[in-house]
C-alpha cells in the first residue's frame, strides 16, 4: 500500500509533569493501552521507559532520554508519532483514523466531492469530514457524513465512497 509508512500520531506532549522530567500527555486514539504497545517514538528520538495513565483521559510518561524539567517543558507541543507500519493489522470493516484522512471522496454516483480532512467521534460512532472542492466563490465548504454502511458503503486505500443522499451541496 503505498503512503504506508507515514508518521502516525498517536499522544502530544502538552507539558512538563513533576521536577523529574516526567511529561503529560494528550491521547488520540484508543488511549494508554495502544500507546503501551510501542517503545520508540519520532524515529526513535524518543524511547519510553514509564507510562502511566493520569486518571483524566490522558497519560504520564517518562522517556530515557528527557532527565529533567526544562528538558521536559521544550517537548511542550511535541506529537509522538509511529510508522503507520508498526501499528497493529486490521480486521475487515476496522480502519485507522490515519487511514482515512486525506483521500478523495466520491459519490457513489461518480461526482467528485473533495477530501476527508477529518475523522470525528461525538459518542455515537465515527463522523468524517469531507472538504468540498472549491465552490464558484473560491470558498471550501466541508459537510460531515457518519462512518457507516449506509453512508459510506465502500472505501480502500484509493477513496471513500459516499452516498449521494448523504452528500450536502
Amino acid at each position: 500500500m503505498a503512503g504506508n509508512d507515514r508518521p502516525v500520531t498517536l499522544a502530544a506532549i502538552t507539558g512538563a509533569h513533576g521536577v523529574t522530567g516526567e511529561v503529560r500527555l494528550k491521547l488520540f486514539g484508543e488511549g494508554v493501552a495502544a500507546l503501551k504497545r510501542y517503545r520508540a517514538f519520532n524515529d526513535s528520538a524518543l524511547t519510553l521507559k514509564k507510562l502511566r495513565d493520569d486518571g483524566k483521559g490522558g497519560a504520564i510518561a517518562r522517556f530515557e532520554e528527557v532527565a529533567d524539567r526544562n528538558a521536559a517543558e521544550k517537548l511542550r507541543g511535541t506529537a509522538l508519532t509511529v510508522p503507520r507500519s508498526a501499528m497493529p493489522d486490521l480486521g475487515d470493516g476496522e480502519y485507522y483514523h490515519a487511514d482515512l484522512i486525506g483521500l478523495p471522496a466520491v459519490s457513489n454516483e461518480g461526482e467528485a466531492l473533495g477530501t476527508c480532512v477529518a475523522v470525528e467521534n461525538f459518542g455515537a460512532g465515527d463522523v468524517i469530514e469531507i472538504e468540498r472542492l472549491p465552490g464558484e466563490d473560491g470558498k471550501r465548504r466541508r459537510f460531515m457524513v457518519p462512518m457507516t454502511q449506509a453512508a459510506v458503503p465502500e472505501w480502500d486505500h484509493e477513496k471513500l465512497v459516499v452516498n449521494a443522499a448523504f452528500v450536502e451541496e
